[in-house]
C-alpha cells in the first residue's frame, strides 16, 4: 500500500484526530493517530502489518515484541503473518516490562514493531527490555512514523507512513497559548 492509501484509510476509520492533544511523549501536537480506531477492522491490521512482515521475513524473526497498549494489535498482526510468536511489554513501576510469562531466549531474534512512534522513548524502552533478556533484535517496525525523521534505533527500520506533524513542548504550544483544551488520549 502506498502512503496515500494508508493515509486515506486513517481519515475514512476517523482515526486521524485534529485539535489539540498531549501526546504520550509529554508533548503536545494539532493532530493525533489513534491506531486503534484503524486497526479495529481486522482486514486493515492485517493488510498493513503484512507489509511490516514482509519487510522484516528476510531477517528470519522468532518473535515480535511490542509496548502495550497500542502495539498489542501490530505484534500480533505481524507476528500471525511472520508465523512466530508475539509478545507486549508492559510498564511496572515506570519501566518497560516483559510479563504474564512471556520469555525471550538469547536465541531469539527479536522484532520490535509498534502503532506510532513520536520521539521514539517507548521505542527504546522496548528495545532495553529486549536486550535485557540476551535476545538479538533483527528491526524496528511502525505503521506511522510522524516524527518526520528517520530514527536511528542503530537496527534496521521500517515505517508504512512518515510524516511530519510538528509536536511542541508544553511552554511552546501555540495551541496552549490560544487556549485551546487539551486532551491527553494515550495510554501512558
Amino acid at each position: 500500500m502506498k502512503e496515500q492509501e494508508i493515509l486515506k484509510l486513517f481519515e475514512e476509520t476517523g482515526a486521524l484526530l485534529k485539535g489539540h492533544f498531549m501526546l504520550s511523549s509529554g508533548l503536545h501536537s494539532g493532530n493525533y493517530f489513534q491506531c486503534a480506531l484503524l486497526l479495529q477492522y481486522p482486514d486493515i491490521a492485517e493488510e498493513l502489518c503484512g507489509e511490516l512482515a514482509d519487510y522484516f521475513k528476510d531477517d528470519l524473526p522468532t518473535c515480535v515484541v511490542a509496548p502495550a497498549l497500542g502495539g498489542i494489535i501490530v505484534s500480533y498482526e505481524t507476528g500471525r503473518a511472520l508465523r512466530v510468536k508475539s509478545l507486549f511489554t508492559e510498564r511496572v513501576e515506570g519501566k518497560m516490562t516483559l510479563r504474564r510469562g512471556f520469555e525471550l531466549k538469547k536465541e531469539d531474534r527479536v522484532l520490535v514493531v509498534e502503532d506510532v512512534i513520536t520521539t521514539g522513548l517507548s521505542t527504546n524502552e522496548v528495545l532495553e527490555a529486549v536486550r535485557s533478556k540476551g535476545a538479538g533484535i533483527i528491526g524496528v517496525g511502525c505503521v506511522v512514523n510522524r516524527s518526520g525523521k528517520t530514527l536511528d534505533f542503530g537496527v534496521k527500520l521500517k515505517s508504512l507512513v512518515r510524516l511530519d506533524f510538528p509536536a511542541y513542548k508544553p511552554e511552546d504550544c501555540p495551541l496552549c497559548k490560544k487556549g485551546v483544551e487539551i486532551i491527553k488520549p494515550g495510554s501512558r
